[in-house]
């Protein structure tokens, strides 16, 4: 019995710090994944890339050859 005892308080300490390794690896893996997915599509400043241009409906198209909108500001008059 002693010698169970004896094995267990050397054996404990080695297979608590395992575990805590293993999860603090299985919980930082994710972060570096999404990091390296940034950084590899990561588009250089000032560029645009377009890949989808909806087609426009011909009420829409002719709404914008009617003439042009005017945005305005209403003043509150005292």
């Amino acid at each position: 019995m002693w010698l169970i005892r004896i094995l267990v308080r050397l054996l404990m300490p080695y297979i608590f710090g395992r575990i805590v390794r293993k999860t603090q690896e299985r919980m930082q893996n994710p972060y570096n994944t999404q990091q390296r997915h940034y950084q590899q599509y990561k588009k250089p400043e000032g560029k645009v890339h377009i890949d989808y241009i909806p087609q426009q409906d011909p009420e829409a198209k002719a709404a914008d050859e009617i003439g042009e909108f005017v945005d305005f500001e209403e003043i509150k008059e005292k």
